[in-house]
Formats: structure tokens, sequence, C-alpha cells
């Protein structure tokens, strides 16, 4: 007997969602429901998926394949009757999109309005989050991640690269004294990373990890302690270019500062075979050209 695609999906929402309860309440059905459609799988295939305890459900060794070869079949399909009836039409549904907090508040949400124009039924949910994230885990269609990238099972898309200045303002450096050399920076005070420590790495000829005296979890307070004078902070283009172009900060060290490195390189990433690739592509495509990277 073949195993039902329904069944196979409540299959799918109790892995993402952690568990049984959680999958009922997100699929607004009973949990006993849940739990028949999975025996159901587990007894027409004649092994365990799951292992289940009175704290959490886990997928066993033969569930994890299982899952991840249903997974790509079930989006396979989901594709293809998207195609079928979205033709010559609009993409329309729900997008959900994860990135770091300041290209979301710096990049994104300028163009959210003008897209909306554009796709008046994609329906879009912003997410933020500093580091790279488990994309299903999350619940999230595509993310945009500055840096290099480790996971090859997810498809890249390059939106482009913002270069990292080194910045102070100019009521920080008149109180503290311009910055010559790198290693003046050992005298100063330095804002960096709290989560994410290899952003603590700053692009500069000899430059070795910096030891920062003030950290923070993301790149947004991390400009606003440097704007508000707490020391010399390492920054994306992208969040700084006006305040550097306003005088609000200043760039330091510009003849030491190496270009082209890993950490400029921004990308869309998403899964090949993804339901909602008509709406990714649609978005990326639109907001590429206006990005203000540089």
């Amino acid at each position: 007997m073949k195993t039902r695609s329904d069944d196979l999906e409540l299959l799918l929402c109790v892995v993402d969602s952690g568990g049984f309860s959680a999958a009922a309440d997100v699929l607004n059905i009973q949990v006993a429901r849940v739990s028949r459609a999975v025996s159901k799988v587990e007894r027409q295939l004649g092994v365990n998926i799951l292992t289940r305890t009175t704290r959490r459900t886990e997928l066993t060794d033969e569930g994890r394949k299982f899952v991840n070869t249903v997974r790509t079949a079930l989006q396979s399909i989901q594709v293809a009757e998207d195609d079928i009836i979205t033709r010559g039409a609009l993409p329309a549904g729900r997008l959900r999109i994860n990135a770091a907090s300041p290209f979301i508040f710096h990049q994104l949400i300028p163009l959210i309005q003008p897209f909306k124009l554009a796709y008046p039924d994609i329906e879009l949910e912003l997410r933020s989050n500093e580091g790279f994230i488990d994309l299903i885990e999350n619940r999230t269609d595509v993310a945009i991640r500055i840096g290099k990238l480790e996971d090859s099972t997810l498809h890249a898309k390059v939106l482009g690269r913002s270069p990292l200045h080194i910045v102070a303002s100019p009521e920080y450096i008149a109180r503290r004294g311009m910055v010559k050399l790198p290693q003046d920076l050992k005298h100063h005070d330095i804002i960096g990373f709290s989560d994410i420590k290899s952003l603590n790495k700053w692009p500069i000829k000899g430059g070795e990890l910096v030891v920062p005296t003030l950290t923070a979890s993301n790149g947004e307070t991390i400009r606003q302690l440097a704007l508000s004078g707490n020391g010399i902070a390492c920054l994306s283009g992208f969040m700084v270019d006006a305040d550097i172009a306003s005088g609000a900060l200043i760039t330091l060290l510009n003849s030491y500062r190496l270009i082209n490195t890993e950490r400029e390189k921004i990308n869309a990433v998403y899964y090949k075979s993804s339901p909602v690739a008509k709406r990714i592509s649609a978005f990326l495509d639109f907001i590429k050209p206006l990005l203000q990277l540089e």
C-alpha cells in the first residue's frame, strides 16, 4: 500500500515543529490525527521513523534519510503544481525572509513598499537573525547572509558586495586622538560583536582578531554605539555610508584596509526545490538592482 501524501505532510510538520502537539497546534487539528498519520507511515514502512520521549521527538537514522527524500519529493510536486496554477499570473502567497537586523533596517525596509506595489499578492514576513540559521528549523524561505557561506546544500544568489569600514565619531577622535597605525588600536576603545567572534577580525594589513572593550550582539547596536562616541567599530558600508557622507562617522586606517574579503559578500540562500521558488525569484530579482551596498 502506498503512503498518502497528506500523511507524509503531517509527518514533516511533526519533524519541523518538534513534536506531535506542536504540529497539531500549527495545523489546528487534533493530536490524535497527527499521531495516527505518523503511525500509519511507520507501519507501512515497517520501521520506526521517530523516537518519542516525554520531553522530545527525534528522528531515527532511517527516519532522517526518509524525511529528507520525502521533503524533496513533496517540494518538487508543489513546485510543479504551482507552475501550472500560476502560469501567466503574478506570484502569490507568503514569503518568509530572514536577514541580519541592520540589513533589514538599511536595505530591505526602503524597498518593501515598491515591492508590494509590484507584487501585491505576495505576503512578506521579515525575521531578523544575526547568524547563520537552519532554513527548515526556522521556517524560512530565503535568508540573506553577509560573509562566507559554508552550507553547499543551499542555492546561493549573489546580491553584491559591501566594503567594510573602520569608523569612529569625530567626537571620539577629538577626545582620544587619531588612529594612524593598526597597532594604535590597542590603545583605543573597540566596539565588537559578542556572539560571532569571527566578525572581530578586521580587514587591515597584518590585522589580528581585535579584543573589544565593548560588545553587542548586532551591527545596528554597534553602529549606534559608534555614533554616540563610544569607540571604534568595523561595519559594512551599507550601514555607515550615509553616516560617513554626513560626517557623523569618519573612516580610519584607509591605507591599511584590505578589500574584496570574504566578509564583504552578500548572498541570498534558499533550497533549489523550494515550493515558493517563484516568490523568491520575484523578490530577489526586484531588490538586487535597488540595493545600496557600496
